[in-house]
């Protein structure tokens, strides 16, 4: 039987249920972005732009449990993965500006801040899955 250390089991399942969906809408709105910028569709940075804001809908209440347990005393590759998350979002936030342009103004740097936002994303997941399993 697993224990939560004193966590709410609500919390828990919630958070580990809303976790991975925005590296997914994320990890899609950069997969539209490199096809937008091969073929210049606009359908494709439309649904990049509309994939960007639900990841953001989505990881704002993971972020905000995280934040809570931050502060209560958490170990050190929950502290990183937060800040590492937290910074791909505060990216995916300028991300979603820059595709509310004109499509043809979102190419390069839509691509480059989806890169850098699902980078770290994925940075944040992978060293807190290699540092729990070492612990």
């Amino acid at each position: 039987m697993r224990t939560t250390s004193g966590r709410s089991a609500f919390a828990v399942t919630l958070y580990a249920l809303l976790e991975p969906l925005p590296l997914g809408f994320f990890s899609a709105a950069w997969l539209f972005d490199i096809i937008y910028m091969r073929g210049f569709e606009i359908m494709w940075t439309d649904a990049a732009s509309w994939l960007i804001v639900f990841g953001l809908v989505i990881a704002v209440l993971p972020r905000l449990i995280s934040l809570i347990y931050l502060f209560r005393g958490s170990a050190a590759p929950e502290k990183t993965h937060f800040w590492l998350s937290l910074l791909a979002i505060i990216l995916a936030v300028l991300n979603a500006f820059i595709h509310s342009r004109d499509a043809y103004a979102v190419v390069p740097l839509g691509v480059i801040l989806s890169t850098l936002v699902v980078a770290l994303l994925l940075l944040a997941n992978v060293q807190l899955a290699l540092r729990q399993r070492t612990a």
